[in-house]
């Protein structure tokens, strides 16, 4: 049987990598601030799955997939000592439409300002938020996809979103005064 394989295993990677490349490919993106990285880091992701166990990962494998892209992007930024930055072009394509064509400007602007806000924010945070708020992970997952512990999840949430808080109402208190 060594060497043999497994239809069905083919099909439940295909599956997931249906199901997850996007998702893990705009993850990716997001923390290396490279598209062509973010590509191979994903890419190695399913061939890791491939290799693992399906057993291994029933049950969660949306925080196995999150936390190997996570691993492996982190390896990278050590590799080439980078910092995570958005450009304008991301900002756009990270913004939800606005309800009506009446509001596309003010949203537009808010989005932009909380997410160049984002990039302010430690890296701890920065990274939870994105979890909890552009990939819908519950504080559990998160905590499993960065080995911070779930009521360390919450209290970075918590500051992060406090101090956009304060610093978008900052921001918009100076530029009614100039």
């Amino acid at each position: 049987m060594a060497g043999e394989r497994d239809p069905d295993g083919d099909a439940w990677v295909r599956d997931a990598v249906s199901r997850f490349e996007g998702p893990l490919s705009l993850y990716a993106r997001r923390l290396l601030n490279d598209a062509e990285a973010a590509r191979d880091v994903v890419q190695d992701v399913f061939l890791r799955l491939c290799a693992q166990p399906r057993g291994d990962v029933d049950g969660h494998l949306a925080e196995w997939l999150f936390t190997v892209c996570r691993n492996r992007a982190l390896d990278v930024l050590r590799k080439e000592h980078r910092m995570t930055r958005l450009h304008d072009e991301q900002v756009d394509r990270c913004l939800s439409p606005a309800p009506g064509p009446h509001d596309v400007a003010e949203v537009h602007d808010l989005g932009a300002r909380v997410l160049s806000l984002l990039d302010t924010l430690p890296p701890n945070q920065r990274e939870v938020i994105r979890l909890k708020f552009q990939n819908g992970f519950s504080y559990q997952e998160i905590s499993r996809i960065s080995g911070h512990s779930v009521s360390n999840v919450g209290y970075l949430i918590h500051a992060g979103i406090k101090t956009l808080r304060g610093r978008l109402f900052d921001n918009r208190t100076a530029g009614a005064g100039a």
